[in-house]
């Protein structure tokens, strides 16, 4: 497992531009999926079938977003500095001293030259990325071109840090879960998702297609575990996090029984999620058609949206666990 997330935090893959990292997941799923597919928007559905065709099997999708957030270039100046424009949430106070890469291969800085107060948080219209450029017509990059953050993925004890593990941990998970998951009494689509950070797009085109009776989103949410950390429950190192609500989507409390019912049944160390900020692709999927009950497996992580995002090795295979035992025994929502 941590050799996969390793792979696949190091895959660039910005929003709407999955196309490397979705090699890598249709690689690792089509030895245990029954039926796949990419639909228009570049989510990648990998359906697994129910053992037996019954009236009782749910049609159930799986949510795990594949993209990252990133940069796009919008403008080159005349000495080849370069100014771009945020793709995704990205935070100004993770950006001065990064590095990045773009799809093309070039790597750059980001720069910040105002010296007249050292402790300045600049906004992203006054930060350039550094290319090596000499002017603009030797910038290796044009206006248009996209960059993702760039940093190696490490080991800290049983803490792993990376770029992009929102959403990498997810779409390990859903992987995993369906490796482990040798058969189902449900009819389940496990969908890799597109451009989940700028506005959960593709969750909500692929929900339309499956158009599912459950749907779950796997994602992580920012832990509270830090100093001065905003007032929430959520920690690295106590279990996935059974999502209640968050700005973005209030969980089905039936789909919340569920999870926490299957949580304990099986002596799988769980929280309870009130995200006070942020969203995922449940909100998508709950709202798409007629609507659809919907929840979310959360793996919390700390320093959400910059180039080191942490997570505990526990929470992420517990993670797995709640999943697959979710897909392998009957569902009531009664």
């Amino acid at each position: 497992m941590k050799k996969l997330l390793k792979q696949l935090t190091e895959t660039f893959g910005p929003s709407g531009y999955e196309e490397s990292i979705r090699k890598i997941v249709m690689a690792e799923v089509k030895p245990f999926a029954d039926e796949i597919r990419v639909d228009a928007l570049g989510n990648l559905i990998a359906r697994k079938r129910p053992a037996k065709a019954t009236k009782e099997a749910k049609k159930v999708m799986i949510a795990a977003h594949m993209d990252e957030i990133g940069l796009m270039v919008s403008h080159v100046d005349e000495k080849g500095f370069v100014r771009f424009s945020p793709i995704g949430g990205v935070f100004r106070r993770y950006v001065v001293g990064g590095r990045v890469q773009f799809l093309n291969g070039v790597q750059g800085v980001i720069g910040y030259d105002r010296l007249d107060n050292m402790n300045e948080l600049p906004t992203l219209d006054k930060v350039y990325i550094d290319v090596g450029a000499t002017s603009k017509n030797d910038c290796p990059v044009k206006v248009g071109d996209v960059a993702a953050f760039d940093r190696p993925f490490t080991e800290m004890g049983s803490r792993l840090v990376a770029k992009s593990m929102d959403n990498r941990v997810g779409v390990l998970v859903a992987i995993e879960s369906l490796r482990a998951l040798k058969s189902t009494p449900h009819d389940v689509y496990f969908v890799f998702t597109t451009q989940e950070e700028v506005g959960v797009r593709g969750a909500g085109t692929s929900a339309y297609g499956v158009d599912p009776d459950i749907g779950i989103a796997v994602d992580v949410t920012p832990s509270a575990d830090t100093p001065n950390a905003l007032k929430m429950d959520m920690a690295l190192g106590r279990g996935p996090c059974v999502k209640i609500q968050d700005p973005g989507a209030i969980s089905d409390p039936r789909v919340v029984k569920w999870m926490i019912t299957a949580a304990e049944k099986n002596k799988i160390p769980y929280q309870r999620e009130v995200l006070l900020l942020g969203g995922t692709d449940a909100r998508a999927i709950q709202i798409t058609r007629a609507g659809v009950p919907s929840g979310c497996i959360s793996v919390p992580v700390r320093y959400v949206h910059s180039p080191s995002e942490m997570v505990e090795f526990s929470d992420v295979q517990n993670s797995v666990k709640l999943l697959t035992a979710l897909l392998r025994t009957p569902i009531d929502l009664g």
